[in-house]
């Protein structure tokens, strides 16, 4: 899991080295994608995720060292061992005293124990805990992938936006064109002022529009600019390709359920392990009273040194009562895991299935906007010569112009929306 974590920071921070001389022209859509997961909070928890696990592996681990336990009693016992009142009479007779053992005892010692087979109990306990930060891991690169939806929303919004923002330009310098063809009509006698204030008005509109236009894209730029941790100066419309090829789902979801998986089967061999006796060695040593030596203590009553040394064997067979319901358990876990992947596979077909028809719809309407376009200029460039004629009155020109820029607006739409369907594709793929 090192390698993969280290392979992720290290491509975020490749990518955002290649941007930093783009930033002058503008981002490309994977530009943002990779600043935005790169700046994204969650980002962080890879490193802390990893701290974690390794901590915890290091301190399964230690529990093949020895283990050390120092203690320290003293105790009042209402009752001791203790020589029969006839020996004590019969040595007292021969002048030697036998006082017994005090009932205050006092005990300063040290217990060391060294596993030496566990049944490879500390090996699977360390593999579960790897387990479960490959867990961790792939469930924060869910919540930071889902990061890409929302830029592609936002990306896309400012791509037509900008788009719309040439189109207002373009009408703008049509209306404009023809306020100055009515000005001098006006001059000539040949237009009302009515019909060139008209023309103007409309200009004046137009031109409102695009102050609401401007807004907004400030405030998109603004939200990228913030939500990718860089300086958003222009989006690039990517390119249209020839065809969309069928997508591998590879979607971080499915990563995280075979993650699932793999922490399940490590939890079962975890329970075969705690099953297997336990083998250790052992060293106890205490100064104190009483020692070992019993009956020198109820003689002399003096503080001694004692030790013992010593294997161990142990087996819990009280885990038996645990296991079938624990094993149980773990195969639910396997199964509930199964069911997500499958409910989530079948509603990421269904995505793709809608996605891919949305697609071949916006290809098919723009074939026909490129020809729509063309008549509705050639119908407005005949309605101005009309104009000039006399013929047609002012309005029936703006409705002309209006219905031209309609018509590229449309395919502007069509052309944005598409490339959004592609990308969403590929978010919904993972590719």
């Amino acid at each position: 899991m090192q390698k993969g974590y280290n392979n992720t920071i290290m491509k975020y921070l490749f990518s955002l080295l290649f941007m930093l001389p783009m930033l002058a022209v503008g981002q490309t859509l994977e530009e943002c994608q990779l600043a935005a997961e790169a700046n994204y909070p969650l980002i962080r928890h890879y490193g802390l995720i990893e701290k974690t696990m390794e901590l915890t592996v290091s301190n399964i681990r230690k529990r093949w060292l020895p283990q050390v336990s120092a203690t320290a009693q003293a105790t009042l016992q209402s009752d001791v061992t203790a020589f029969p009142d006839e020996m004590v009479e019969l040595y007292r007779q021969m002048d030697i005293s036998m006082e017994g053992m005090k009932k205050e005892q006092y005990r300063v010692g040290i217990d060391v124990q060294q596993t030496v087979y566990d049944g490879g109990d500390i090996k699977r306990r360390q593999e579960v805990a790897r387990r479960q930060g490959e867990l961790q891991s792939a469930q924060n690169r869910v919540n930071i992938y889902n990061v890409r939806k929302r830029v592609n929303e936002m990306y896309f919004s400012l791509l037509l936006v900008d788009e719309q923002i040439k189109l207002n330009e373009d009408l703008q310098h049509v209306l404009e064109g023809n306020e100055k063809k009515l000005a001098s009509m006006l001059k000539g006698g040949t237009a009302a002022e009515s019909d060139y204030q008209n023309v103007r008005a409309e200009r004046l509109t137009v031109l409102q529009q695009l102050t609401s236009l401007k807004s907004q894209r400030t405030a998109l730029v603004r939200m990228l600019s913030t939500f990718c941790g860089i300086e958003m100066r222009e989006a690039v419309k990517p390119a249209i390709p020839e065809q969309t090829e069928p997508f591998v789902n590879n979607r971080p979801e499915l990563l995280a359920i075979d993650a699932q998986l793999r922490l399940a089967d490590s939890q079962e061999k975890a329970l075969d392990a705690a099953l297997m006796p336990r083998l250790g060695v052992f060293a106890q040593g205490y100064y104190g009273y009483p020692g070992y030596n019993l009956f020198d203590d109820m003689m002399s009553r003096k503080f001694s040194w004692n030790g013992m040394i010593g294997a161990r064997i142990s087996w819990n067979i009280g885990a038996l009562y645990t296991r079938k319901n624990d094993k149980a358990k773990i195969q639910m876990q396997r199964e509930n895991a199964e069911v997500s992947r499958e409910r989530f596979v079948f509603d990421n077909r269904l995505e793709q299935i809608q996605q891919s028809e949305n697609i071949s719809r916006y290809r098919k309407l723009m074939e026909e906007d490129d020809e729509i376009i063309a008549l509705r200029s050639s119908v407005r460039k005949a309605a101005e010569s009309k104009l000039s004629h006399g013929i047609i009155d002012v309005n029936d020109l703006l409705k002309e112009i209006n219905n031209e820029n309609r018509a590229r607006v449309q395919q502007t739409m069509h052309e944005i929306e598409m490339l959004k369907e592609i990308y969403d594709l590929k978010f919904t793929t993972n590719q």
